[in-house]
């Protein structure tokens, strides 16, 4: 069961808005049952409209369409589709109250405008909206379904959540679509498939793997598609335990995917502490810890040593040693993580120390070259890193790697 998704509007097409909906919509259409064959983005005009619609209704049985459902004259989408259909606008009562209840209380008066915006197509079943004044449109035609709805983003997920995944479910057939998430850290993409070739090449045609990179990580989806629900998670974690044998120890678990997540897991675990002492991470590592709910309970607080002065003066990184050896060094960024955990009286504590970039790389040391460390009950341990020379990227790869370097400390201990 196929399906695609339109968006509507020159400001998604000109960058001025974030195209959050089509994103949403995937994630939610998929879990039911339909393929998503493609998202399509097309301009405020007739001839677009018509065309993305026309072309995608030979291909695919559902087309989901946002945007272009308001009051103004650049709202085309209700007109566009009511004459592709071969409809009339007519007044629609139950639209109307609904824009009334809306507004009234707010102290608004019904203009014009709200009062054309329940004419609504005879050839369609109006999908009342509770959030917003433009109602969604179910047309139909044969075994195809076409749906408009709002731009807007909580009152299009409100149609699709409350409307359309019921109505979609009550009018076709839908297979089991089971997506089983695996993440990794620590080992490169292409080493990681090197490693998996034989795994991967055994695994049964039902089930598809797909690599999902990101900085410092890699997700592995495995995918089912079946009647039985059952029986797809089934096969499916079947081949997560031998996924398990070949890289146990590079394999996290999280709810969504944050490896600061797994790191807290383990902490709360131990009933341990943790600091971070960040220089060129800037704050990053504290932030992905505090972005977990919960965190609290074992983390303390981290300390931003930029310059030199703070490095020396709140962590107790030795002068000698940062004239001699320069901050992005071993020596500086394991005395930045024990300065830390002693400081802020934790358990744990990790300390970076890098050139993020663009600027500031020098042939021994170039851009994307972080010092890493990890302070434990027991000793320190470092990593040096290259990464490229993205700063936001270095950044973010930073972090990932030296959580994931505290998440193999704490298994050990």
């Amino acid at each position: 069961m196929k399906l695609d998704i339109l968006s509507i509007g020159d400001e998604l097409l000109i960058g001025q808005t974030l195209n959050t909906n089509a994103y949403w919509i995937s994630g939610q259409l998929n879990k039911i049952g339909f393929e998503i064959r493609q998202q399509l983005t097309v301009s405020d005009q007739e001839e677009a409209i018509i065309t993305a619609v026309d072309t995608a209704l030979k291909q695919v049985q559902v087309v989901l369409v946002t945007g272009g459902l308001g009051p103004t004259n650049d709202d085309l989408t209700m007109p566009v589709l009511n004459r592709y259909f071969g409809g009339k606008l007519v007044h629609n009562e139950e639209v109307y109250r609904d824009i009334e209840q809306l507004l009234l209380p707010r102290g608004y008066e019904m203009n014009e405008n709200n009062r054309k915006q329940a004419l609504v197509p005879d050839v369609c079943k109006p999908i009342r909206n509770q959030h917003g004044t433009a109602p969604g449109l179910w047309f139909e035609r044969g075994d195809q379904v076409v749906v408009a709805m709002p731009g807007v983003p909580y009152e299009m997920k409100a149609m699709v959540t409350d409307m359309v995944i019921p109505w979609l479910k009550a009018k076709y057939q839908l297979p089991e679509i089971v997506h089983r998430m695996v993440y990794t850290q620590g080992i490169p993409e292409a080493k990681l498939a090197e490693m998996l070739a034989e795994w991967e090449n055994a695994l049964p045609e039902s089930i598809k793997l797909a690599y999902l990179p990101s900085p410092g990580r890699v997700k592995l989806r495995l995918s089912s598609m079946g009647d039985n629900r059952e029986t797809l998670q089934q096969a499916i974690e079947e081949q997560v335990e031998r996924l398990r044998s070949l890289i146990g120890t590079s394999i996290y678990e999280a709810e969504e995917g944050a490896i600061a997540e797994a790191v807290g897991a383990l902490l709360r675990s131990k009933q341990a502490t943790l600091s971070t002492a960040e220089s060129c991470t800037g704050g990053y590592i504290a932030h992905l810890i505090t972005a977990v709910s919960g965190s609290s309970d074992y983390f303390k607080g981290a300390i931003v040593s930029y310059a030199n002065e703070v490095k020396e003066n709140e962590l107790g990184v030795v002068l000698a040693d940062l004239e001699r050896f320069g901050a992005v060094s071993r020596q500086v960024v394991e005395q930045m993580a024990k300065g830390a955990r002693e400081r802020l009286k934790t358990d744990y504590a990790v300390a970076t120390s890098g050139i993020a970039g663009p600027l500031g790389g020098t042939p021994e040391k170039p851009v994307g070259t972080v010092w890493m460390a990890v302070a434990t009950p027991t000793g320190v341990v470092s990593e040096l890193k290259v990464f490229g020379k993205q700063r936001k990227v270095n950044i973010e790869r930073a972090a990932v790697t030296v959580l994931g370097m505290l998440r193999n400390e704490l298994m050990k201990q």
